[in-house]
């Protein structure tokens, strides 16, 4: 869908958290000198996975000061409210204050009932820990667990607000009430296609006139005991290799899976006028997006058609030449990759036609939910500058026929559509530029 004739929708403010760093020019400097946050995992224990690298934050720690600046009652507050966070909302909540932050969208400058947060969660497993306790008192004295003592032994022993821990709501919900943020409030649950989600709502929320300003977000991670079990049995994962920074080879002709990843990103949409007359920065201009959910009931390639969906209503009336750089989902996976290149090809023509075609997750794998917004960003700070090359692309797949940035020096353009997409087939594309 273009945005024609409605109110223009503009980014005043950027919150991040990736294998990559908390600040995005820190990340977009990694990812322009090659650099890799694909390393020996520390928060699950080695040889039980099939794989044992992936790429974790680890410059989140969850401290208070990773939530970046916050006045001192804020600050009591946030700390407080992290018993009942697990990393997941940890990292969204931080990143959505990282944003408001610094986007200068005071207390003052905003009407809290006409500013919102809309934010997007991968569904959240919890820790097995969590159990623990209540399940010893379920241990006969053979150490067998008898399910008839659960109700009235075990359940007990398991903390009442556990469930607070891993709802999928809850970013939304803890970033509204710490700011006192009134508007529009939404959790949209759609795997990698979440966050591409949130910002096509938002856009549409603040289009139509229904808000001013709203937190945009979206947090996941693929790294957990359970989560971590599931991908390795569901999913098509890389295998280990010497080199882990390897690992993950989207387009690559040898490429044998994704990679395990967590992130979370931030952005502050507001109304041109509304911006404007706070003497925002504006760091870009929303103009398009797109949203589809093609079934497997489509025939094998029904990402590809969800993938091509989202692209036309993204890029709307506007020239395709006009698009300055594709960050594509390039997950690395076998199938994958070559729907989604076939897709671009069939939306923009042939290699020779195409703007270039990039993705960081050559660099840091799949971050579950939080992929959208933090390669969002990414693309964002690349704009009127250069372009960073696909990691690990030695020979492009003939099956792949995109015109994919492999070297340096590649311009990024003045615009750019992001693009991702689920294993079910729900899509999400985002079309941003730099304001004329």
């Amino acid at each position: 869908m273009d945005n024609t004739s409605s109110r223009r929708v503009v980014i005043t403010g950027v919150g991040m958290v990736s294998p990559l760093g908390l600040e995005p020019e820190a990340m977009l400097r990694s990812l322009r000198q090659g650099e890799s946050g694909i390393k020996p995992f520390t928060r699950l224990p080695h040889g039980v996975l099939p794989i044992d690298h992936g790429a974790e934050a680890h410059e989140f720690t969850g401290s208070i000061d990773d939530y970046g600046p916050l006045d001192k009652m804020l600050k009591r507050t946030i700390r407080k409210g992290t018993k009942v966070m697990c990393r997941e909302i940890e990292m969204g909540v931080a990143v959505a204050q990282r944003a408001l932050n610094h986007s200068g969208l005071s207390v003052e400058s905003r009407n809290r009932d006409r500013t919102g947060v809309i934010f997007g969660c991968d569904y959240i497993m919890s820790l097995p820990e969590e159990f623990t306790s209540g399940i010893e008192k379920c241990l006969d004295e053979e150490g067998q667990f008898q399910f008839g003592h659960w109700g009235q032994t075990g359940k007990p022993q398991v903390n009442p607000l556990w469930l607070l821990k891993y709802l999928p709501n809850m970013p939304a919900s803890h970033v509204a009430i710490y700011n006192d943020l009134r508007g529009p409030n939404n959790s949209l649950t759609i795997r990698e296609a979440s966050g591409g989600a949130a910002a096509s709502e938002a856009f549409s929320t603040i289009q139509r006139g229904h808000a001013d300003a709203l937190i945009v977000g979206a947090t996941g991670s693929r790294i957990h005991p359970l989560r971590s079990v599931h991908a390795s049995m569901q999913e098509e994962l890389a295998k280990p290799c010497d080199d882990p920074t390897r690992m993950s080879r989207p387009f690559d002709q040898s490429r044998d899976g994704s990679v395990l990843g967590e992130g979370a990103g931030a952005l502050v949409f507001e109304s041109l006028e509304h911006a404007t007359a706070r003497g925002a920065e504006i760091y870009g201009e929303v103009v398009g997006y797109g949203s589809s959910a093609v079934g497997a009931v489509a025939g094998e390639r029904f990402q590809q058609q969800a993938i091509a969906n989202v692209l036309r209503s993204a890029l709307g009336e506007s020239d395709p030449a006009s698009v300055g750089h594709l960050h594509a989902h390039g997950l690395g996976t076998i199938d994958g990759d070559q729907q989604e290149a076939l897709a671009i090809a069939e939306v923009f023509g042939s290699p020779d036609l195409q703007p270039p075609v990039t993705t960081a997750k050559g660099h840091f794998g799949n971050l579950g939910a939080g992929s959208g917004l933090v390669e969002m960003i990414a693309s964002l700070y690349s704009l009127g500058g250069e372009l960073f090359p696909i990691q690990n692309l030695d020979q492009l797949d003939g099956g792949c026929p995109i015109n994919a940035c492999s070297t340096s020096g590649v311009s990024a353009g003045d615009s750019f559509i992001t693009v991702n997409v689920t294993p079910q087939g729900q899509a999400s594309a985002i079309r941003i530029q730099r304001m004329n």
